[in-house]
């Protein structure tokens, strides 16, 4: 990926004017970020906006509410048509087509007249215990905490009220894309978040949907839950066009027009491996932001069942092991705006992004095992740990080496410690990997992310310009490819039109790395018995 520099501007004017372009708009933890691009040049990005948000923590849920959703995205569209207008001198009010991402599974439910029924449940809850376990002894796969159905489930275990009205389940890519397009549809990658998929038909599995209604026919009589589900559709098919009461939601100040074309909505782990370049066998990528996740395309079947490891697909529907951990990099972040605050107050001038690359620079320093110290990220609960609840935690022990290095390592490493602890499962499972790419805002600081992900992984690791906004520009990709898709399949549109030249960093695993985190990973694992006596006591 390009900033506009190959495209004169006058050319650049005349696609944004002509629409000539494709926008994607991704809904992330924290930021909503919005993304344009050449349409027959997905790798040029003409303009870029973005709105900051953040969850609640309400009634014990983790939520956001929907008003908040329409004012971030019309805030993310208008800051994208301002800097289109300051690049390139031209309002947008037309685009060739636009696409829409964001978190994955959760819960949003409706009834016939399109009423929200309870406050969204996001990914992050994981109240949904009882109910992912039954699940997943019925259907023989697993099905995390977080899946959609798992929370349905739960609900009618609960005999929650709302459940005989539900008409409508979707997530949050497929709720906004509907109040965009009116069309119920959910890519396939996002819809293996909300109930198992069947590669052979790139639709829901039916046999299981039939376990699923015979389980329930005593709790919640007529309940189908094909009928509540979006219909499922594959990167490259059409998913319905931008109303006129669509566009006033995205734009409420009339210049936008409708008539777009709109991709299949899919998720921020199927954009992530489409902005990495990631989507056949043998590939992966890991995404870091508030939550972390791997994705390993397959190349056959695992031979276990594993509660680690959730069976997702790629925009294509080819199928993905996924490891998702609810806690990423938050933690993190808010040690060095601790530090950050130190030099404040110390009289220094430090932005936030020199604060993170100092102290990631310091971190480079420390002992190949963090000198015996050990961070736990968890601030909300972290089902491949075994937590039901977070508590981040930093703790050592008396022989321990307490430095500012080892204390950045530590950290760096704790973002990455319950992902390991997943990765280990599936390389068990005999799963290889030519190379994984990463990419995320903790990737921005060269060569020490990218070097300690490498040495927990024992596996190349490479970056390319898209790490710490590669969201938003996936999204834009794969609404570029619905033109393209009649004349190639995704993974070839990906290396050939919009990869062909594109430079990644690779790094190697260091050989004293590896031991080392080995060595930490063991100690996190043995401490998790510390966080779970946190969680009881706290």
């Amino acid at each position: 990926m390009t900033e506009q520099t190959q495209t004169a501007p006058d050319a650049a004017a005349a696609a944004i004017v002509a629409g000539r372009t494709a926008l994607g708009i991704e809904l992330g933890s924290t930021r909503i970020k919005a993304c344009l691009v050449l349409a027959d040049d997905p790798s040029t990005v003409l303009a870029v906006g973005s709105h900051e948000w953040e969850n609640q923590f309400e009634d014990r849920v983790w939520t956001y509410a929907l008003d908040a959703v329409w004012a971030g995205l019309q805030a993310a569209f208008a800051d994208l048509a301002d800097d289109v207008q300051e690049r390139h001198g031209v309002t947008p009010t037309t685009f060739g087509a636009i696409g829409i991402s964001a978190m994955m599974h959760g819960y949003l439910a409706f009834d016939a007249e399109g009423e929200l029924q309870v406050p969204f449940r996001t990914w992050r809850n994981t109240t949904t215990g009882r109910a992912a376990g039954v699940l997943s002894e019925l259907f023989g796969v697993n099905i995390p905490l977080r899946w959609s159905v798992a929370h349905l489930y739960q609900a009618v275990l609960d005999e929650e009220p709302h459940v005989t009205d539900v008409r409508f389940l979707t997530t949050l890519a497929g709720y906004v894309h509907w109040r965009l397009t009116g069309r119920k549809v959910l890519g396939v990658g996002d819809a293996s978040g909300m109930f198992p998929i069947d590669a052979a038909t790139n639709d829901y599995d039916a046999p299981m949907l039939d376990k699923f209604d015979r389980l329930v026919s005593e709790r919640a009589f007529g309940l189908r839950v094909s009928e509540l589900l979006p219909v499922v559709l594959v990167a490259g098919q059409a998913a319905g066009e931008l109303t006129a009461e669509g566009a006033a939601l995205l734009d409420p100040t009339g210049a936008l027009q409708p008539g777009i074309p709109l991709c299949p909505p899919e998720g921020d782990a199927g954009t992530g491996m489409v902005a990495t370049c990631s989507v056949a066998p043998r590939t992966g990528n890991v995404s870091a932001g508030t939550s972390i996740f791997a994705m390993v395309v397959l190349e056959r079947p695992l031979e276990n069942v594993h509660h680690e490891l959730d069976l997702v697909t790629t925009p294509a529907g080819d199928p993905v092991a996924m490891v998702h951990c609810n806690n990423g990099a938050s933690e993190l972040a808010a040690w060095v705006g601790l530090f950050g605050r130190f030099a404040t107050v110390s009289g220094g001038q430090l932005g936030s992004d020199d604060v993170f690359e100092v102290l990631f620079r310091e971190a480079l320093d420390g002992d190949p095992d963090a000198g015996g110290l050990i961070a736990y990220n968890h601030l909300a609960g972290e089902p491949i740990a075994g937590m039901s609840e977070g508590r981040p935690l930093f703790v050592r022990t008396p022989d321990s080496r307490l430095t500012l290095s080892n204390f950045m390592r530590a950290q760096i490493y704790g973002v990455f410690g319950t992902l390991a602890l997943g990765m280990r499962v599936l390389q068990g499972e005999g799963v290889e990997l030519d190379r994984m790419f990463a990419h995320g805002g903790m990737f921005r600081t060269a060569g020490v992310a990218q070097r300690f992900l490498a040495g927990a992984l024992d596996a190349p690791v490479a970056v390319g310009e898209t790490a710490s906004e590669g969201g938003a520009w996936g999204i834009a990709v794969l609404a570029a490819y619905l033109s393209a898709a009649s004349e190639t399949d995704l993974d070839g549109f990906l290396r050939e039109r919009v990869f062909d030249g594109a430079e990644f960093h690779t790094v190697e695993p260091d050989p004293e790395d590896v031991p080392g985190f080995a060595a930490y990973l063991s100690r996190y694992r043995a401490g998790l018995a510390i966080e779970r006596a946190a969680v009881q006591a706290l």
